[in-house]
């Protein structure tokens, strides 16, 4: 069993400079460079059990918020997966300029997705924790019913009087703790520390608004439409007892010819932060075989 990771274990974080806009990054140990992708909400230090790991183990490792989320700037725009994209392209080009390892979890899969399909020059191969299918769900993905309910909840979201009250109830800690406990498998991993870290950003200018555009933006190319397009290898761990993203809708990564498939039994949808005494050694093992 590991020691427990927290915010005190990583670096201080520095400022990159993104268009016009402040985007937190750390960088901790040295050699072959690993770049950690967050998830919807989430923030560099949801990958605090990770980085000093994956450092130890002789990598250097890159963490940075996607902008709207964690400290990064909160401007008011057209949230997509393009436009993150754009962010992870400029900072490898600009920060790294050689081949990485793109880890991602949620969307973060989904970007890492995208960033070895598009720009095979800057990457070695992925590794992807309960990647998601899309920013949100396309409306053929859902039944009837919900896909009426989510249509009414997206125009609440969307209502300049309606939307901040929402997301006012939305970001409360209790409210907070209570999706975490939907979405982690492991309880004891809900914390005060990650349930701080999560509802801290939310208190933002501008938060309330990246929350709305995210929730109603198109949900971006996905992983079937990507996946013939990488040739690089890749690593799939999967919480087997994830709510967003089921594990029977994993089946196309299980058929890869470049792809290892690992299901993290007992997990939920964040198999990094929830097992990491499992997730790390996984990932180190695996990064020692493919990157020769």
């Amino acid at each position: 069993m590991t020691t427990l990771q927290t915010l005190t274990d990583l670096p201080e974080t520095n400022l990159w400079s993104w268009r016009d806009q402040s985007i937190p990054y750390l960088s901790m140990g040295t050699g072959r460079p690993l770049v950690l992708i967050h998830g919807f909400g989430a923030t560099i230090g949801h990958w605090r059990k990770n980085i000093p790991a994956l450092a130890q183990a002789g990598y250097q490792v890159f963490a940075l918020d996607l902008l709207g989320f964690g400290n990064a700037s909160k401007p008011s725009l057209d949230y997509t997966t393009d436009l993150w994209q754009a962010q992870l392209y400029d900072f490898w080009a600009e920060k790294i300029a050689t081949p990485v390892v793109w880890i991602g979890n949620s969307i973060g899969g989904l970007l890492g997705l995208q960033m070895l399909a598009d720009y095979p020059q800057a990457s070695l191969g992925g590794v992807l924790l309960n990647c998601a299918g899309g920013i949100n769900h396309r409306p053929e993905e859902l039944n009837w019913p919900l896909r009426l309910v989510m249509g009414a909840f997206t125009k609440l979201v969307s209502s300049p009087w309606a939307g901040p009250l929402l997301f006012n109830q939305i970001r409360q800690r209790g409210r907070i703790r209570n999706t975490l406990k939907q979405v982690y498998y492991t309880q004891e991993a809900i914390t005060e520390e990650l349930v701080e870290m999560l509802y801290q950003p939310s208190c933002d200018p501008g938060a309330q608004g990246v929350f709305a555009s995210v929730l109603t933006a198109p949900p971006g190319r996905s992983p079937q439409e990507l996946l013939p397009h990488i040739h690089q290898p890749l690593l799939i761990l999967w919480g087997d007892q994830d709510p967003w993203t089921p594990i029977q809708g994993a089946k196309i990564y299980q058929e890869l010819a470049n792809g290892e498939f690992h299901p993290i039994p007992n997990t939920g949808h964040c198999p990094h932060d929830e097992r990491p005494e499992i997730v790390n050694p996984l990932i180190i093992d695996w990064l020692a075989r493919v990157l020769v």
